[in-house]
């Protein structure tokens, strides 16, 4: 399930992510509810339904009626974007650079696969049109003043920085797909991998033999976590290895002349 950022009405959105409205300026006696009150829920509980939440559960979240709701959200889609960019201000807005670039780098990666964990609903709002909140903006921003100081060219960096966040994005979504898979089809992980693995060795049996490369990839490796599922572990491995290879990279950017 894809969800597009920027469906509802544009200055409206602009004005609740950047909270430029006077909504909340209202005269009269003080609201009972507020934007940001009804955000905090919204994450909540998509983080408990995913992105299929309603705005009936929120407003029961909040012990109010969906309608009262729309005095401060319009809808839906402007709900979506708030509550991207409010998961997006959890990673930290600057790193600090005195054991150099890379570990900051390091660091605000693991940051933000930290928070796709715990919000596995974001990873599910297209990269195609950004939300183009405070928060959202803020975490590029980190990110490109860390690379800055490694004293390449913008040019270069805008590159880096996409590769990094696509790379980090990717990682996670295996992750929340991987979590989530159980619930979805109603069959474990442990019970997919036994029943498909044994009828695949029966049915191909030199499998081995015909993509050896592949066995060469499973052979010498161990678990990260043991309780983890296989794909699950498979996932955290290419997220960390991967991620120093890439990081590898920039350095090798950085030296050449």
């Amino acid at each position: 399930m894809v969800v597009y950022a920027g469906q509802g009405d544009p200055r409206r959105s602009i004005e609740l992510l950047w909270r430029a409205s006077a909504a909340e300026k209202r005269p009269g006696p003080k609201p009972g509810l507020s934007v940001d009150a009804i955000v905090d829920a919204a994450i909540e509980v998509a983080d408990e339904q995913g992105m299929a939440f309603s705005m009936r559960a929120v407003g029961e979240r909040l012990g109010r009626t969906a309608m009262a709701l729309y005095t401060y959200v319009p809808g839906k889609n402007e709900l979506v974007d708030l509550m991207y960019d409010r998961a997006m201000a959890e990673v930290p807005t600057s790193y600090d650079l005195a054991e150099g670039w890379r570990p900051a780098v390091t660091r605000w990666a693991h940051d933000m696969w930290e928070c796709y964990g715990r919000h596995p609903w974001v990873l599910q709002v297209s990269q195609a049109r950004p939300v183009l909140g405070p928060h959202e903006f803020a975490v590029t921003e980190a990110l490109a003043a860390i690379l800055v100081s490694t004293g390449l060219p913008g040019r270069r960096l805008r590159g880096i920085v996409g590769a990094i966040n696509y790379f980090v994005r990717g990682a996670a979504q295996t992750v929340a797909e991987a979590r989530a898979a159980g619930g979805a089809t109603g069959e474990a992980d442990e019970e997919w991998w036994y029943a498909r693995s044994a009828v695949l060795v029966e049915v191909e049996p030199d499998l081995e033999k015909k993509f050896p490369m592949l066995h060469v990839l499973e052979n010498d490796r161990e678990p990260i976590d043991p309780e983890l599922p296989y794909l699950e572990n498979d996932a955290v491995e290419n997220f960390r290895g991967g991620l120093k290879v890439l990081l590898d990279g920039v350095e090798g950017a950085v030296a050449k002349p």
